[in-house]
């Protein structure tokens, strides 16, 4: 399973971009949230995708999901899943894709054959989509967010975390160390330690209660943590206070462009 970062800020700048993230496992293909899905890929790449695994209903999870839907129509590209727990599918339907704000593209061309589906994904229930096996979990943040936990189908090879917008959180942590063949944890932290006010009214982590929260995982010297989601205005920072937790925790800040064998 290969692993593409295409955003991975806390916010946009020419040289930020929000959440994506793509997931390859042979001939399939799907995303991780859509915050720069069509400023990151090619319009053959967005074609190739079968579904988008969106977190929570916040704009910068979920943006590009309307640029993707106009391309891939134009391109008479297979319908696209989304998928994503029972609210953030109902803020879609009613806030995004409403024919208001964004032309409704699950009646367009046609009902019958339309460029976007929708499926809602029970909690923690392990759920095929597009040759992955997609358990969501919810987390802690200021509306219903969901972590994913992501395998191949048939569940070979490891699997990879993906922690959504979230701040501290138990069951999360909770199915994570059932997973014993987790390889991998793209982990969110988003403003600095002198900004814990900010953070918590928001349900976003600093780099102190991220370090108290991966206490929570039984294998956290094991498992890599991949960290994403911080504000550009507090990068440095951020940065720097990150380098100064010391539980033993393998941790790395994303970059633009990455790619990762899972």
């Amino acid at each position: 399973m290969e692993l593409r970062v295409v955003g991975c800020h806390g916010g946009e700048t020419p040289k930020h971009r929000t959440s994506g993230f793509v997931l390859r496992s042979g001939a399939h293909m799907i995303a991780i949230d859509a915050g720069c899905l069509t400023s990151g890929l090619t319009l053959a790449e967005q074609s190739r995708l079968e579904a988008v695994l969106v977190s929570h209903g916040h704009m910068d999870h979920l943006r590009d999901l309307a640029t993707l839907a106009d391309n891939r129509c134009q391109n008479n590209a297979p319908p696209l899943v989304i998928a994503s727990c029972k609210q953030t599918i109902t803020i879609l339907k009613k806030h995004f894709f409403n024919g208001l704000l964004w032309p409704d593209f699950a009646k367009i061309p046609s009902e019958k054959h339309p460029t976007i589906s929708y499926q809602v994904l029970e909690p923690e229930k392990v759920t095929e989509i597009a040759g992955f096996e997609v358990q969501a979990i919810m987390v802690s943040h200021t509306i219903d967010s969901c972590a994913f936990l992501v395998r191949k189908k048939g569940g070979k090879g490891g699997a990879v975390a993906y922690s959504g917008d979230t701040g501290p959180t138990d069951r999360l942590w909770e199915v994570l160390n059932e997973a014993k063949d987790l390889r991998a944890m793209l982990m969110e932290v988003s403003f600095p330690n002198e900004q814990q006010k900010l953070a918590t009214v928001s349900g976003h982590h600093t780099p102190e209660t991220l370090g108290r929260e991966l206490l929570k995982l039984d294998r956290r010297r094991d498992v890599p943590m991949l960290l994403y989601h911080i504000k550009p205005t507090f990068e440095r920072t951020v940065e720097r206070e990150l380098g100064k937790i010391k539980n033993g925790c393998e941790l790395a800040v994303l970059r633009l462009g990455e790619e990762f064998d899972i």
